[in-house]
């Protein structure tokens, strides 16, 4: 089976670019599972409804990270959708879940969202969180959305995992890595996808805002840059019956 990974998506061009060109995209990798990251799917960061409507429409799961509540009424989204997750470390008080399970028939994938606790939320312990979902989870075939800041803490987390799940894939940077490997034999890593927003941004963020706030050090409203998107992600190729990795691919659609 192939699995799609879609790096974080950025407000309405990153939407817009899903919607135009996914079907293909798939076509041409031959996809059974798409996983696409939606922390930034809505105007401005997070994920709203509308952005969610979009995604939905083409993934089998949507992951998040740390904006995940930062827009009115994405709690509903969370208690409402199944296949819309939230950073799995939270607190068990908080709305939503932290795993998604799609059903194939002939075979059930899980999709587990994690938080890096380094420079970001200091949430519950995702080295502890995540051995207390895999004990619950009964599938070979797991995929995990580390959202997180650090290297290393992504690094890390790709070897801890090593021949106990069938992907660790790093989000939240927006610059894809080119460190894709097969750990153990079993598991594809990546630190990180990368995002789906304009290529010519800081981050999806429009350059002259981006380079005032890194020269003046003051208080800037960030909007998405309208400059072309491309598409960054990864595509998982997996043996079903035992949940491992074959080949991981990164990808860049323009």
């Amino acid at each position: 089976m192939r699995l799609l990974f879609v790096g974080d998506v950025v407000g309405a061009g990153g939407c817009n670019f899903i919607e135009q060109n996914i079907y293909k995209i798939k076509k041409d990798y031959n996809i059974d599972i798409t996983v696409i990251n939606g922390e930034n799917s809505a105007q401005g960061n997070g994920i709203d409804k509308a952005s969610a409507d979009i995604l939905s429409g083409y993934a089998d799961v949507i992951t998040t990270g740390n904006h995940c509540f930062k827009r009115f009424g994405s709690d509903r989204l969370f208690e409402e959708n199944s296949n819309i997750i939230r950073p799995a470390n939270f607190s068990s008080e908080i709305c939503g879940n932290g795993v998604a399970y799609v059903d194939m028939g002939f075979a059930s994938v899980a999709v587990v969202n994690l938080m890096g606790v380094v420079y970001l939320e200091s949430l519950d312990n995702p080295f502890d969180t995540i051995d207390r979902i895999l004990e619950n989870i009964s599938t070979p075939n797991i995929f995990v959305d580390f959202h997180a800041e650090a290297t290393s803490e992504k690094k890390v987390m790709g070897h801890y995992l090593a021949g106990r799940v069938t992907a660790v894939l790093g989000t939240h940077t927006h610059v894809q890595t080119a460190d894709e490997i097969i750990l153990k034999n079993h598991t594809a890593y990546i630190t990180d996808v990368g995002m789906t927003g304009a290529e010519l941004s800081v981050l999806g963020v429009d350059i002259e805002a981006a380079t005032t706030k890194m020269k003046r050090h003051i208080p800037v409203k960030f909007t998405e840059s309208t400059n072309p998107v491309f598409l960054n992600g990864a595509v998982v190729e997996f043996n079903e019956k035992n949940g491992q990795a074959i080949s991981i691919e990164r990808i860049i659609i323009r």
